[in-house]
């Protein structure tokens, strides 16, 4: 029989108070304060995002705080942006294209929850990825939930909640995104 962990990782239905989880957590949280503790320009910040982050490209910069779930489910793309306070819960992976501009206080959203009542209360989650592609451009205080994929290029309006793909080459806003220009 699977694990919790690997229920979690193989995106099925997961029970989160798993001890082996729960070890997980503590380890992101653990490492997400030393992170956001790091005096900024050191050697010893980008390696603490390093080893909290699955992986790191070249000349990517996150300005802290940085609020995660379990943190190696993230993939930053080289010299990708990330702005204060944004919020990557990684319960499924989230990776995230090379030269992206991320605004302050972005939340990608993975984790997911059961309809069916019965299923929450006995504590059951899941999750779906989020994929974000080369030179996106997220505005601050946007949303991205669970499942979303974000074409090459796109720009996404300060405060919008994308709930659906976007493709590449457009602009979208609102509550929900919705592309209102091709580029």
């Amino acid at each position: 029989m699977a694990t919790q962990k690997e229920r979690m990782l193989a995106g099925q239905l997961y029970k989160a108070d798993d001890p082996e989880l729960q070890a997980d957590l503590e380890r992101a949280e653990n490492l997400a304060l030393a992170f956001n503790a790091t005096p900024v320009n050191t050697d010893s910040r980008q390696n603490a995002l390093g080893e909290l982050l699955g992986s790191v490209g070249e000349g990517a910069y996150v300005r802290p705080p940085l609020a995660v779930d379990y943190g190696y489910r993230i993939s930053l793309g080289a010299h990708t942006f990330v702005g204060t306070g944004a919020v990557m819960l990684d319960v499924a992976p989230i990776t995230i294209g090379d030269h992206t501009q991320i605004g302050p206080g972005v939340q990608l959203l993975t984790p997911t929850h059961p309809l069916d009542p019965l299923q929450r209360k006995e504590g059951w989650e899941g999750a779906q990825p989020i994929t974000i592609g080369d030179n996106v451009w997220l505005g601050g205080g946007a949303i991205v939930c669970p499942g979303v994929s974000i074409g090459d290029n796109t720009v996404v309006g300060a405060g919008s909640v994308v709930a659906k793909d976007l493709p590449a080459d457009t602009v979208a806003v609102g509550n929900p995104a919705r592309v209102v220009k091709a580029l």
